[in-house]
């Protein structure tokens, strides 16, 4: 019985796949539990409708991407910090204050995208990378400057 998968099942499919699944196993498992619904033509169009809505909504957000990546291009972070005497900082910089500075800079990224393999824990220029979209990556200059 062939089948269109509704959601994620392991070790059979990813959804929106056409799979071909033993009678039962579809019949008594995939359909009642919501996993995957029959081939029939109103389905196949259904299918369709979806893959073209998903990569619609993949394309605009690409796009959006691509304007914040040159957003962030254009942007110099500036960050005042408290320093020991040897020019070490109290503390260190990390993925929430680089986020919350871009949020006064009226740029809202959230801090699993910033990609900083350990926090800053000296003064000067940093190249951050920020990940903003699969095929969109960004880098952030900040400046950390004693205050």
């Amino acid at each position: 019985m062939e089948v269109i998968l509704i959601k994620d099942v392991d070790r059979i499919g990813a959804a929106g796949q056409l799979i071909k699944a033993k009678d039962g196993f579809a019949r008594n498992f995939l359909i009642p539990n919501g996993l995957a619904v029959p081939v029939n033509a109103a389905n196949l169009k259904k299918l369709e409708q979806e893959k073209q809505r998903k990569s619609l909504e993949l394309e605009k957000s690409r796009k959006e991407a691509v304007v914040l990546q040159e957003k962030l291009a254009a942007l110099s972070l500036t960050i005042p910090v408290l320093t020991q005497e040897d020019e070490k900082l109290y503390g260190s910089i990390t993925v929430v204050e680089l986020s919350a500075a871009l949020k006064e800079e009226g740029i809202d990224i959230d801090k699993h995208k910033i990609l900083l393999e350990t926090p800053i824990k000296s003064l000067g220029i940093f190249e951050v990378p920020v990940d903003l979209h699969p095929e969109v990556k960004a880098k952030i200059k900040v400046w950390i400057v004693k205050k």
